[in-house]
């Protein structure tokens, strides 16, 4: 399965972004209403500038205490972003956030961001794959 049909299947398609002067303290307001692991840090929507995630904030919490949340997202964001494409499949999309031990990913299309999946998306697409590919091969084997 690759990558634009997982974004397919997730329907929708719009990244949460935030500007990287906004406060910490409100993207984890963000986080929290919209039940989300991580934002997108983007000052034009389009090109991600590095992400927030749920982690980022837990670990810079751990170690300053809540002073950390009056800080912009930009001085506690991932920078050093590892994006895919909509044609990368998603076992080598599960691979790099497996090797990199991280949960979301941007999906690109040249600099432009064309979505976002999560370790969920990827292991949910690929259940669906294995489920179908079993009632197939016991189609075949019944003579179904």
């Amino acid at each position: 399965m690759l990558v634009h049909q997982i974004l397919a299947m997730k329907g929708g398609g719009e990244v949460e972004t935030v500007a990287s002067t906004m406060g910490v303290a409100e993207a984890v307001g963000m986080l929290s209403e919209k039940r989300i692991g991580a934002l997108v840090v983007s000052d034009d929507g389009k090109i991600p500038l590095g992400i927030l995630s749920e982690r980022d904030i837990v670990r810079e919490l751990g170690r300053r205490g809540s002073t950390c949340l009056d800080d912009p997202v930009v001085d506690m964001m991932t920078r050093d972003l590892i994006a895919c494409t909509g044609q990368e499949t998603a076992d080598a999309v599960l691979q790099k956030m497996t090797d990199g031990r991280f949960r979301h990913m941007p999906v690109m299309n040249g600099e432009e961001m064309i979505g976002l999946i999560s370790i969920g998306d990827v292991v949910k697409a690929r259940l669906a794959q294995l489920s179908m590919e079993k009632d197939a091969l016991e189609g075949m084997i019944k003579g179904f």
